[in-house]
């Protein structure tokens, strides 16, 4: 039985003269790679099945989802934060920065009034309204835009780094912390696109082994 498509709300101000940019990361919690960030503004009213959470999407809805929010998008951008700066900080704060940096380059080239975040953490930007929204990817269409453009820039990221450093199953895992990833760790050891932070526990259990 097919199932009843579900359609995200297209505004959270419901204001038409109100632009909204939506934020979304990807990556926070891998053992690997980076955090990657993106802001994404779609037209007022634009509503599609495949625009939602992009973790509720398998890999070809996703290319697809992709494909869609490129088409439609008013404006957007990625920026990738990787792990010599997140351990320099933390993962929020580097989060954070990647925030900041993608509303920074939208307004180069796209005036925005309203910020929508997902998630429950955000400093601001520049004195502008926003709202921060547990779930906000399944909700709001700008917020899910921009997690669709995150996930599958962070997943082609993390395939060349596969290619790049093999062994790890960062094609498959992403860089989070299956099974799978963690006995690579402790086997060959970590690498430069590695997280140490996120790992020590890994290496401090494998060492007292030996």
């Amino acid at each position: 039985m097919e199932s009843k498509h579900i359609y995200l709300k297209s505004s959270y101000t419901k204001d038409e003269s109100t632009i909204e940019i939506g934020l979304d990361e990807a990556g926070r919690g891998a053992l690997a790679g980076p955090v990657t960030v993106a802001a994404c503004i779609m037209p007022f009213d634009f509503q599609h099945e495949l625009i939602k959470d992009s973790k509720l999407l398998n890999e070809s809805q996703r290319k697809s989802a992709r494909e869609i929010v490129l088409q439609y998008a008013l404006a957007y951008h990625v920026e990738h934060i990787f792990p010599d700066e997140i351990e320099s900080t933390n993962i929020l704060r580097a989060t954070l920065t990647g925030m900041n940096k993608c509303l920074g380059e939208v307004r180069k080239n796209h005036d925005f009034d309203f910020i929508l975040v997902d998630g429950d953490q955000f400093h601001g930007f520049d004195g502008m309204p926003f709202e921060t929204i547990i779930g906000g990817d399944n909700k709001y269409i700008s917020i899910a835009a921009a997690s669709i453009l995150a996930k599958t820039s962070r997943d082609a990221m993390m395939k060349q780094l596969d290619i790049e450093t093999p062994g790890y199953g960062w094609n498959s895992n992403k860089g989070y912390g299956t099974k799978q990833h963690i006995d690579a760790i402790k086997e060959i050891g970590p690498n430069e696109a590695h997280r140490p932070s996120f790992i020590s526990h890994l290496l401090t259990a494998t060492g007292s082994l030996f």
